[in-house]
């Protein structure tokens, strides 16, 4: 073969893959797609096993306006076809197949959130998952026991299992897969606190921890109170003295609470009624924080036996009963 053939085939070659190079940045940067009209952004559904043709077609059948064969030839110029990943993803106006295909390859899925607060029951927490967007309910109709069992917990309560606080999902995602991390999520924090423990506490384990947790989280109108009220009902422990906490008499009266807690509320027995009887209720009585957490198993070393709201979010605390009386008195009965 002359010099001159030698030149030509490679001026070809370089012709043909500058001739490619140029359709791949054509294919990458200068095709912008968008949504159909009236859309901010088109929702598209990518299932395992899906070819990258499927996942082409898919796109357009979302609302993207796009040639699904020039974009499926886009995924296998780039040698990233077979990284696609299963998913659930949004595509935003102006998004290039670049850009398409580097969300697919990533698994950059579009998330909902969902939050979980500090003080609520295992109920509210029921209606907030309800309500998610596009959060599939696979415990709707389910007893909470049930529930439990799913989650691999059987036996085991749900009130207060669950830590509060924001979490994201997948569109489709299941309401057990939400539960699960928030499950997850209670366990590691409630054993984080339980490790940081007094040595002289008269909670026996975890779960008294918990429990307690849950009194200080709906006890507390100020957040820098918790330490002291946690002191307060561990010093009451300490002596065998009564709770006499309201929440756990509300919680244990369910639907029959109608805003107001009356003396013969009070009088009333039930397993959470911790007038009538001593210790700690069976159960959590709605879901802690941190703070609540670390307040149960580091209480305030105090001496006080009683406290009474001020009315400003705030608490009085009192060592006595003589104390605690003209506190109500201030406070509650404006004397």
């Amino acid at each position: 073969m002359g010099l001159s053939w030698l030149r030509f085939l490679v001026g070809l070659l370089l012709a043909a893959g500058a001739a490619v190079g140029g359709v791949v940045w054509w294919l990458g940067h200068g095709l912008d797609i968008t949504p159909a009209p009236g859309a901010q952004s088109a929702e598209l559904s990518i299932e395992p096993g899906t070819s990258a043709r499927g996942v082409a077609q898919a796109v357009a059948e979302a609302g993207v306006a796009v040639n699904p064969s020039v974009l499926y030839w886009w995924f296998r110029l780039s040698s990233q076809d077979r990284q696609i990943k299963a998913g659930s993803y949004e595509i935003e106006p102006g998004a290039t197949p670049r850009a398409i295909l580097q969300k697919l390859v990533r698994g950059e899925e579009a998330l909902r959130a969902v939050t979980l607060v500090e003080g609520w029951t295992f109920m509210q927490v029921r209606d907030a998952l309800l309500k998610a967007e596009q959060l599939k309910q696979d415990t709707q109709g389910l007893e909470p026991d049930l529930i439990m069992q799913k989650l691999g917990k059987p036996g085991t309560a749900a009130e207060g299992r669950f830590f509060p606080d924001t979490y994201t999902y997948a569109k489709g995602s299941s309401d057990l897969a939400v539960l699960k991390r928030a499950l997850r999520a209670m366990d590691k924090k409630l054993d984080a606190a339980w490790s940081q423990r007094q040595p002289d506490t008269p909670l026996k384990s975890p779960e008294q921890a918990l429990i307690l947790a849950s009194i200080v989280e709906k006890e507390t109108g100020k957040g820098s109170d918790r330490p002291q009220i946690a002191g307060v009902f561990t010093n009451r422990m300490r002596i065998g003295m009564p709770l006499q906490t309201d929440p756990t008499v509300i919680y244990g009266m369910g639907a029959k609470f109608d805003g107001n807690l009356r003396k013969r509320d009070l009088q009333t027995d039930t397993p959470w009624n911790t007038y009538t009887r001593r210790g700690l209720p069976p159960t959590p009585i709605a879901m802690p924080g941190k703070s609540a957490l670390l307040a149960a198993v580091q209480p305030a070393q105090t001496k006080a036996l009683y406290f009474v709201a001020r009315g400003d979010g705030s608490s009085q605390f009192s060592a006595t009963l003589d104390e605690h009386n003209r506190a109500v008195n201030k406070f509650q009965r404006g004397q």
